[in-house]
């Protein structure tokens, strides 16, 4: 069962919580990635350094924040394990929907938490929140064709294969995308 915050703020699924993280805390982590005053006082850690060893997708969202910080309910959010309080990955959409109301989501696991099924479980609570907001029509999801666990994750779930595209950093990407009537119908939501 995923639940959220009514604020969006946070997605809670079985073993996971999706935090937001906030404008000024996505500001500080990209800016200075050691300062660890964006912990404070949170139910969270983060021994594996996600998003300071490797930034991610921060270089893309940092400057969409700072220009317009009401963009921010669509990205970074840390995945954390319920159990521990490790964040151990982080997912986040690409930007808003666009006009034809399509969005689109990246999400990365630390390697030691791979094949677990935490990828899934964290695509499956993104996707149940974004549901909700009216403007969302299509989900997107864009992956090599060389990474094979992220195209059977995106297999599970019955996506559309729609093409290729060449992303400027990845290479050439498989485009998939399903409305999102369809996800709630096969996913009972």
């Amino acid at each position: 069962m995923n639940q959220s915050a009514s604020d969006g703020s946070l997605i809670e699924t079985e073993r996971l919580s999706l935090y937001l993280i906030a404008p000024h805390e996505l500001i500080t982590l990209f800016e200075d990635p050691e300062n660890l005053s964006i912990y404070a006082g949170k139910p969270f850690a983060n021994p594996h350094r996600v998003l300071v060893t490797d930034s991610g997708p921060l270089p893309w969202r940092v400057p969409q924040v700072k220009e317009d910080p009401s963009l921010n309910i669509w990205f970074v959010r840390w995945i954390v394990l319920k159990e521990s309080g490790e964040i151990i990955g982080s997912a986040s959409f690409h930007g808003a929907p666009n006009e034809a109301g399509m969005i689109e989501i990246g999400l990365g696991i630390e390697l030691a938490f791979q094949s677990e099924g935490y990828a899934t479980e964290a695509l499956m609570g993104m996707w149940s929140w974004v549901l909700d907001q009216p403007s969302v029509q299509t989900l997107r999801y864009t992956v090599s064709a060389a990474n094979k666990p992220s195209m059977r994750i995106i297999e599970k779930f019955g996506f559309k294969h729609m093409g290729q595209q060449m992303d400027e950093i990845d290479g050439p990407e498989e485009i998939f995308e399903m409305s999102t009537t369809e996800f709630r119908t096969r996913n009972s939501l």
